[in-house]
């Protein structure tokens, strides 16, 4: 008996059920020439649309808020932060860590799921691959101005300053510099790599010399012959294995700027593992928040189905779970250490006068991924957008629970201070989002959002010469995935 389930065919758009006959097929009703047609007309479009250009200036707005704020703060002093004596980090290095959390599901996605050959991955990568870029460009907008002397942000950088003389490198926060560039840099060669077949997709198609110029300097001369191919494969590969490390690697390293010091609440082992697990779970929110809206406005169901979607579902509850028991092991670590400060720490966090953002973030984290248990809720656009959007709320405070609440509560009773944002920090972080949504916008606009060449990988493969004769390029697409 074949260990391949056959095909079952599907009417309607939900190809999320369970048969025992066989399988339902990722990419509903789509042959190799209405793939291209649905992709690369979004990115021929000659109008603008209503929608996106409404979209585009709301975001366009915030990103000219995040940076006539920061002149703002460069020319006035950090003093205009809510920052106080005992919270001396707060709003720059929650946005910090939340921002780097959004990007680790485009490599996930990418990477580890291409490693262990999960179809189901070719549909979405390519929105997580470039959520990854943009999220790392606004994680790495916070640690260049959050130092202060900003003018002396290049002591950061492994260079000689003007004493000729090389600067300290002992600080841990040294340590993201290198494991965020190096993640940063990792991921826009992954994603720049992967889209290469599809520019010149585009650029074949192209009626404009201007525009064919363009995508045929991105496409780097890409022909689609056996050679070309054969090269792709294999760097993209070595890619996929050298940003696994990295999914692992920077959140841990990010972690590490907490659990090195003694701060009651920080310092503790379980923190690298959590901090992953936490960013996963994030990220995965993101993809889903970006990728519903986006396939209802440009008519990609049958491309994004709903077998995506569920299976995205299920790793947040599963990643929710973890978060959840993490939540749990740091009051059982606390009680079995026999720490006053570090349990006086845990309880302060739940019943302190930051309860409502603990209690905010339990609810967001861990209560709401549960009705993912059933298939209703995993399967329903309504919910998983609502679970989406609380979960990357939930994870906001997530940062600045760990942040703020340890730092509020000195060791001494008389350095206790409430800390509240002012409005500069308010903007900034409305301003990072508006600087992600810019970057996403012009990535809808101008590049292929879905990953034509992989898609057309995983479908059945067409019969006859005819079809491979009206689109060549997807023809070799799907010779050179067998």
């Amino acid at each position: 008996m074949s260990s391949t389930k056959t095909l079952i065919p599907v009417t309607g758009l939900d190809n999320s059920g369970d048969d025992p006959r066989g399988r339902y097929p990722l990419i509903l009703g789509n042959t190799y020439e209405s793939i291209t047609e649905k992709v690369c007309g979004v990115v021929e479009e000659s109008r603008i649309r209503p929608l996106w250009l409404i979209g585009f200036l709301i975001a366009l707005g915030g990103m000219a808020t995040l940076f006539s704020l920061i002149v703002y703060l460069i020319a006035t002093g950090v003093g205009v932060w809510g920052n106080n004596i005992p919270v001396a980090w707060a709003w720059p290095i929650v946005n910090f860590v939340f921002w780097v959390g959004i990007g680790h599901a485009g490599t996930l996605i990418s990477a580890i799921l291409f490693l262990f050959r999960q179809n189901w991955r070719t549909s979405i990568n390519r929105f997580a691959e470039a959520m990854t870029i943009f999220a790392v460009v606004c994680a790495a907008t916070f640690p260049g101005i959050h130092v202060g002397r900003i003018w002396l942000a290049y002591w950061l950088f492994p260079i000689p300053n003007q004493m000729l003389m090389w600067p300290n490198f002992r600080s841990p926060l040294l340590w993201d510099v290198f494991a965020v560039s190096t993640y940063g840099s990792v991921s826009l060669m992954f994603w720049y790599m992967g889209m290469i077949p599809d520019l010149a997709t585009i650029r074949d198609r192209a009626k404009h010399p201007l525009r064919r110029f363009a995508y045929g300097l991105l496409s780097l001369g890409w022909r689609g012959s056996s050679r070309h191919w054969h090269r792709y494969e294999r760097a993209y590969l070595l890619l996929a294995g050298l940003a696994t490390p990295l999914v692992l690697s920077v959140h841990t390293i990010v972690s590490f700027d907490f659990a090195v010091s003694q701060v009651p609440g920080w310092h503790t082992t379980i923190f690298p593992p959590y901090f992953v697990a936490g960013a996963i779970f994030s990220g995965f929110a993101m993809v889903v928040t970006l990728a519903v809206p986006a396939r209802a406005y440009y008519n990609m169901r049958d491309i994004i189905t709903i077998r995506h979607l569920e299976n995205m579902n299920r790793i947040i509850l599963a990643t929710g779970m973890m978060v959840g028991y993490a939540y749990a092991m740091e009051f059982f670590i606390a009680w079995y250490g026999g720490n006053r400060y570090e349990q006086f720490a845990f309880i302060n966090r739940a019943t302190g006068p930051y309860a409502w953002a603990y209690w905010t973030m339990v609810s967001c984290n861990v209560l709401s991924p549960q009705v993912f248990w059933f298939k209703k809720a995993r399967t329903s656009i309504p919910i998983m957008m609502i679970v989406a959007i609380l979960v990357n709320v939930g994870m906001w405070f997530e940062r600045f629970v760990i942040t703020v609440t340890s730092l509020s509560r000195d060791y001494l009773p008389s350095s206790w201070d409430y800390f509240r944002p002012t409005w500069v920090d308010i903007g900034m972080l409305i301003g990072s989002f508006g600087l992600f949504f810019t970057l996403f916008f012009l990535f809808l606009r101008f590049l292929p959002m879905i990953a034509m060449a992989e898609v057309k990988s995983i479908m059945p493969a067409p019969h006859g010469d005819a079809a491979h004769g009206r689109d060549r390029h997807a023809a070799k697409a799907a010779a050179a995935a067998h």
